[in-house]
């Protein structure tokens, strides 16, 4: 049969129209002569109101034989309500079951964490969880559109390649042929070369970091969006990025009102992310970190707790700039002022969500980049086509890179990363 189904996103063109949609049963209340059923497309959520006296009596027994996640069509008509979250209802006029659910696992009742990621192909159904997943698909449209209207090329680097982007030990091994090759860490290097062809690039793929993490701002599979910029200096990178983020918040603001409000999202805080952010340079940050009684030492690296100090206070995303060129890769630009520290910046999220973005500007000269090659023991070998790039029209350029997951995190508000991607990958769990 030919069905001409309309969304429950779209009944506000329908209003006192009858309309037929195909949906999920989330819930269904009595009160004597009405049932009240709590529809579901995916596209959004709708009361259906079924009369007992104004249907058929088919239809009246069908919907007292429905249980929760039942698979139906629905027909009714569209009628403005207040009193309802999506603003409207439907009074049911007929329904066509597809299938009687029975034992649906995942009930009203509270489920433990583990039960739940177990049943996380189930779980996603949730309102909460669909509305995790609504912004972060609105996140990626925002990231998409930002650099297409900033003239950037989409490029795709290899997953497989083989060798470390950061010449750490955190790789995933596996055998290519007869080769050794590894999953990628950061398409970064790849994205390079693409900037020295087309200008203005940025990559949006899966990585891997094979840490033996379990903490709740880490995945062991997550996804990066990674620009590279030919002629941009480190200042200018830190622009870029300022405008990135705000237009990323803005743009869930703007569009996905209801789903933060699902997640009882404080948005007064997301209305104040806009440029510029706060800087502070490493010098600064250890200074205050000390001053505040932690116990820490020129030339660490920061920790969670050191970073959410950092963000306490501010409202806003703040830059930590300028850190020692010991701790960061290989490829990042000395201070031509300082060369112990580096131009390059983290952007650490404000609510204690960490670093969200990771950049510098990248170095340009080749004797430079030789002699970091030889104090960081990389081989030569595998990446002579890196260096070919400072060898043949070496320009500035800089880049930064921007975890998707942590991301959504800060913005939905949510306690744990594992939340802000449909099916994660964490130390103990590769099921589903």
């Amino acid at each position: 049969m030919n069905r001409n189904l309309c969304m429950i996103g779209d009944v506000n063109k329908h209003i006192n129209e009858s309309v037929t949609i195909g949906c999920w049963l989330h819930n269904i209340r009595s009160s004597g002569k009405i049932r009240f059923l709590q529809l579901r497309d995916g596209s959004g959520f709708i009361q259906g109101v079924v009369i007992k006296n104004e249907v058929p009596e088919q239809v009246w027994e069908d919907t007292g034989k429905l249980t929760q996640e039942s698979s139906l069509y629905v027909t009714g008509t569209v009628r403005e309500d207040t009193r309802s979250k999506s603003g409207f209802e439907l009074t049911v006029t007929a329904v066509e079951i597809i299938q009687i659910t029975s034992d649906y696992p995942i009930t009203p009742k509270e489920h433990g964490v583990d039960f739940l990621m177990d049943h996380r192909h189930l779980w996603i159904r949730s309102p909460r969880q669909r509305a995790i997943l609504v912004i972060r698909a609105q996140i990626i449209r925002a990231i998409q559109q930002f650099f297409d209207e900033r003239n950037f090329h989409l490029v795709d680097p290899p997953i497989l390649t083989p060798s470390s982007c950061e010449g750490t030990t955190n790789l995933f091994h596996t055998k290519y042929f007869d080769e050794d090759a590894y999953l990628t860490q950061s398409g970064q290097l790849y994205m390079e070369a693409a900037a020295m062809a087309l200008g203005r690039v940025y990559s949006f793929g899966p990585t891997f970091r094979a840490e033996k993490s379990k903490t709740r701002r880490h995945l062991i599979e997550f996804w990066m969006i990674e620009p590279e910029m030919a002629f941009v200096t480190h200042e200018e990178n830190l622009q870029v990025q300022e405008q990135f983020v705000s237009h990323i918040v803005q743009s869930v603001l703007q569009n996905c009102r209801k789903e933060l409000e699902t997640l009882e999202r404080d948005i007064t805080k997301l209305e104040k992310v806009a440029g510029p952010f706060p800087r502070i340079t490493y010098d600064e940050a250890v200074k205050f970190l000390q001053e505040s009684g932690h116990e820490f030492v020129w030339g660490e690296d920061f920790g969670a707790p050191h970073e959410t100090a950092i963000a306490e206070k501010y409202e806003k995303p703040v830059f930590i700039t300028h850190y020692p060129t010991e701790i960061k890769a290989f490829y990042m630009k000395p201070d031509p002022n300082r060369p112990e520290v580096v131009l390059c910046a983290d952007l650490i999220a404000p609510e204690g969500y960490g670093e969200i973005i990771g950049g510098s500007q990248r170095i340009d000269d080749p004797e430079l980049m030789e002699e970091r090659f030889r104090q960081h023991e990389l081989s030569k070998e595998a990446y002579q086509w890196y260096l070919d790039l400072r060898k043949y029209g070496s320009v500035p350029h800089s880049g930064f890179g921007l975890g998707l997951e942590r991301t959504v995190a800060w913005i939905c508000g949510l306690e744990h990363v594992r939340e802000t991607i449909p099916f994660p990958r964490l130390l103990y769990r590769l099921y589903p």
